[in-house]
């Protein structure tokens, strides 16, 4: 794992340090046809469970759709919808104003939504939009303009990230659990640069099944 940077050392080479993509196209191309064919095939494998959570959330819901669709900011730096399973009450957000997720005792969550993030779960519709091309299986997590804009009044190198899709799970995620700070959010930035750089496909696969070990291990992440 590289050193982090704190956050002084970041605000004074984000304005003259640029990351470029280490991937070959070859390397490329394989990741986009193993996105392809694994998100196809997790759709059909795990769609028992799928239907399972969608009743689960339905069930315990107030009439809101099982399937949660949010804006974030992707490849090119151009907006998609994610979807997930639905875990928080409807009035979440009411303030209008983006809250960061408290993944240690979030009033917000329901009792199902507790249970499917905790499990990570409520992530199980995002292979539609890796098999779409919205995401990857590993890339940066994707993150809303509300955040990206306070990351960048700090670090402008979040800009490099554009280059490649974002990812169900992520190098930073292994390594700096979730972000609910703007220091964290910092030292994820500069983990996913040291992906950008050092990423290939096998180093891919390396990260998919450590995130597939924590999981089961019953790590929080």
């Amino acid at each position: 794992m590289p050193h982090a940077l704190n956050v002084t050392d970041m605000d004074k080479q984000s304005q003259h340090y640029t990351v470029r993509d280490g991937m070959t196209p070859f390397g490329r191309f394989s990741k986009r046809t193993f996105d392809i064919l694994v998100s196809a095939s997790c759709l059909t494998f795990f769609s028992p469970l799928i239907l399972w959570c969608w009743w689960r959330v339905r069930h315990e819901g107030s009439g809101e759709a099982a399937i949660y669709s949010q804006e974030r900011i992707g490849r090119y730096g151009r907006p998609f919808m994610i979807y997930k399973f639905r875990s928080m009450t409807p009035n979440a957000e009411a303030s209008g104003v983006p809250q960061l997720f408290n993944q240690d005792d979030d009033p917000r969550l329901t009792k199902v939504g507790r249970f499917l993030r905790q499990h990570h779960l409520d992530e199980l519709p995002q292979f539609w939009n890796v098999l779409i091309g919205d995401m990857s299986f590993i890339g940066p997590r994707p993150e809303r303009k509300y955040f990206i804009d306070q990351i960048m009044a700090h670090d402008s190198r979040y800009e490099c990230l554009y280059q490649i899709r974002p990812g169900i799970t992520s190098y930073a995620t292994l390594y700096n659990g979730y972000t609910d700070t703007m220091e964290k959010m910092l030292r994820r930035l500069n983990l996913d640069l040291y992906y950008l750089e050092h990423r290939s496909f096998w180093f891919d696969v390396k990260i998919l099944w450590l995130t597939f070990y924590r999981i089961v291990k019953g790590d929080k992440f």
